[in-house]
């Protein structure tokens, strides 16, 4: 009962997923990242396992091919499921059930994955390629909000609207954006405007946390403050 897109900057090497749907709090089930590795999508009659065990699959070093394979075997309501799947590398893999409400369909092209279900019709996923691919130059963020908006624009979720979700993952186990809409009358517009609150103060603070290389971060708060102010005098 959802749309997504999943893609990789190639200025940044993140990974994002955006998703969209009539149906309640759609971030917390469908995207899922393994950060510098790849990423999945589970969506349509969800299993939340598509995504846990899959993550797993591409740490393991397996193809998104294999990966799919690997979660349709031990499934049997796979039909009634639809995943898809990219890596670092670039590989993509998909599958819809044959049980999927109409429309369904996936497509991809260079760098991006898209998927949807009871869908008004395929110009949602080609509208939603189309815009991702003619905003290449806007912030990642932006550019996948972007795209989920003209996925909307031509009809989107056949039954409307409820949820939407934005996950990006940088290199970090923990993401460098992760903005839900659980329940709202205009969920893209909604998550529009929380990318724009995150580009206040979050996008600016999250470089000062603690990472692996630098597990402790950076905690002077008159270095942080500095920053962040300096940033949004920057952005005018």
């Amino acid at each position: 009962m959802t749309w997504s897109i999943i893609a990789r900057d190639s200025a940044t090497g993140q990974f994002g997923i955006a998703v969209a749907t009539r149906f309640f709090a759609v971030g917390a089930r469908v995207p899922h990242i393994a950060a510098g590795i790849g990423a999945i999508a589970t969506q349509a009659m969800v299993n939340p396992y598509y995504g846990i065990d899959g993550v797993t699959l591409l740490r393991e070093g397996k193809s998104p091919d294999d990966v799919i394979a690997a979660l349709l075997a031990t499934d049997a309501g796979r039909e009634s499921r639809q995943v898809h799947v990219m890596d670092v590398k670039g590989r993509i893999s998909a599958h819809s059930g044959s049980d999927c409400v109409d429309w369904f369909g996936h497509i991809s092209g260079d760098g991006f994955s898209i998927a949807g279900n009871m869908l008004v019709g395929p110009a949602v996923l080609d509208d939603t390629a189309k815009a991702y691919a003619a905003n290449a130059t806007l912030p990642f963020a932006q550019r996948l909000i972007k795209a989920m908006f003209a996925g909307e624009a031509a009809g989107g979720d056949k039954r409307g609207k409820q949820s939407a979700a934005l996950l990006i993952h940088g290199t970090e186990e923990w993401s460098d954006l992760d903005l839900r809409v659980d329940d709202h009358a205009d969920p893209l517009r909604e998550l529009e405007r929380l990318e724009a609150v995150s580009r206040e103060r979050w996008v600016h603070f999250r470089k000062f946390m603690p990472t692996r290389d630098n597990p402790a971060g950076i905690t002077d708060r008159t270095i942080i403050d500095a920053a962040i102010d300096a940033a949004a005098k920057s952005q005018g």
